[in-house]
């Protein structure tokens, strides 16, 4: 007996946005490489800006459906990111155009061989699980289960795609007859939060495993189960949608999905207590949600960086005027004047006694004058450098209150732009919310007509048991 995917939705292709052991790239495909470089000139490598346009340019042309001119740019490009993503996005249209998928896990094996020359470990390490989940999906449409058990077995237990992966494993185990497998695979799935795909499926898997098994009895409670589990996500996902409403998506999805140590929503249910982290990084799928939630996380540094330089600037206008008021000092100037006015009559009085001591005394009177001469000097410097720098101070405090009203009128533009993104991404947020909620709805209707279905089987073999 089939048993069909049930929720699993698999996008085909994927934008540039940001282990396991690789499949060997085959020799046909790496001498075909190793050409198209040669012909291409392609010697140095420039970047992975240069990657980056190299790989666009073959996206416009696997676009405009012309996939041989985009396998021989990307057949040009040097191994890594933008190389892997482009054979990616490749083998996703041999998917949909050939009836035989050879060429598009061939492309996928290459773009598994590519990823492994990305510098980012991370970002490679997250799109090799990417690839080998699509190879696996691709190899169990086809009926070639070993193959897509292979692929499967690779992806990492700890990253997005797991439950995914755990899924489409226990789907090729269930063909192959290998049910007590599969549900073990089911189970393991189960264990991860409803937010990553492939979890729900699981759920409603188990039932039907036990189902395929024979055991009916189990079979019934496992829907029940899972029909417990997806009303519990509803009201979760209901919580979520009023969280965002009231204190906006980038608090509810970002800044608290770093908390720990207090469950969510404070619930006892198990689906309650769901990490927001796997909402964020379903949210954060969809390139539209990256560049929104991007917008808000600069307008906010912008904003942050902007209040900061206005309190600077009005601390160092208050320093100024301080400054100003203790130059502004009438005792002050006023001990200036009376210093150098004695120190006039002090040298008219070394003059007078000069011209009437002998010489020896003459030249000390004539090294005191010279003293006296140069303490006025210096203190006529002081004041003429004190006579200007109220004005030089002034200048500067003018300057500092208009950089100031300057700051202002840049500090609520941004604020205004900052609400618009925020409104925006609270939009994007609540549209995901929604689409998680029909799903649920989705899988909750599932799970009742499976057990429509059971206990009317159940029914009527209890009927034939009873006739004579």
């Amino acid at each position: 007996m089939m048993l069909r995917v049930l929720l699993f939705v698999l996008p085909l292709t994927v934008s540039g946005f940001s282990g396991a052991a690789t499949p060997v790239m085959p020799d046909d495909v790496l001498s075909g490489l190793k050409q198209f470089r040669q012909a291409g000139e392609v010697g140095v490598d420039l970047g992975d800006g240069r990657q980056q346009a190299l790989y666009e340019d073959a996206e416009k042309a696997r676009a405009e459906g012309r996939t041989d001119e985009a396998g021989r740019i990307l057949a040009g490009m040097k191994e890594g990111y933008w190389a892997a993503l482009g054979y990616l996005n490749l083998a996703s249209d041999y998917a949909k155009s050939d009836l035989n998928p050879a060429r598009a896990l061939v492309a996928l094996r290459v773009a598994l061989a590519m990823s492994d020359g990305d510098a980012d470990s991370e970002r490679s390490q997250n799109l090799e699980n990417n690839l080998l989940v699509r190879a696996g999906h691709l190899a169990y449409q086809h009926g070639e289960f070993d193959k897509a058990i292979g692929f499967l077995e690779k992806v990492d237990l700890d990253s997005f795609n797991t439950p995914r992966a755990l899924y489409l494993h226990g789907l090729a185990l269930t063909e192959k007859g290998n049910h007590r497998a599969a549900m073990q695979s089911w189970h393991r799935a189960r264990k991860y939060p409803l937010a990553y795909p492939g979890v729900a499926d699981a759920w409603i898997g188990m039932g039907r495993g036990y189902d395929l098994s024979g055991y009916l009895g189990q079979a019934g409670e496992a829907y029940l189960a899972a029909n417990a589990a997806f009303e519990s996500e509803r009201v979760t996902l209901r919580k979520l949608a009023g969280k965002i409403r009231e204190q906006g998506a980038y608090k509810t999805l970002v800044e608290d999905a770093r908390e720990t140590g207090v469950d969510w929503f404070l619930a006892d249910s198990r689906t309650l207590t769901q990490p927001r982290m796997a909402y964020l990084l379903g949210f954060m799928e969809a390139p539209e949600a990256q560049r929104a939630a991007g917008r808000v996380v600069a307008l906010r540094t912008m904003a942050a960086k902007l209040d900061r330089h206005g309190h600077d600037l009005q601390v160092f206008g208050g320093a100024l005027e301080d400054k100003l008021a203790g130059m502004q000092n009438p005792f002050a100037d006023q001990s200036k004047m009376d210093l150098s006015a004695r120190g006039k009559d002090l040298s008219a009085s070394l003059e007078s006694l000069a011209n009437q001591a002998d010489s020896d005394q003459q030249a000390r009177i004539r090294s005191l004058q010279k003293t006296l001469a140069d303490t006025q000097a210096r203190l006529e410097q002081v004041q003429a450098r004190g006579s200007r720098q109220p004005e030089t101070r002034d200048r500067l405090r003018r300057e500092a209150l208009t950089l100031e009203r300057r700051n202002e009128v840049l500090l609520s533009a941004v604020r205004h732009l900052l609400e618009r993104s925020e409104s925006a991404l609270d939009k994007l947020a609540l549209e995901y919310v929604e689409a998680r909620d029909q799903q649920m709805a989705f899988a909750l209707d599932k799970t009742e007509q499976q057990i429509a279905h059971l206990y009317e089987y159940l029914a009527l073999q209890s009927l034939e048991e009873t006739q004579p």
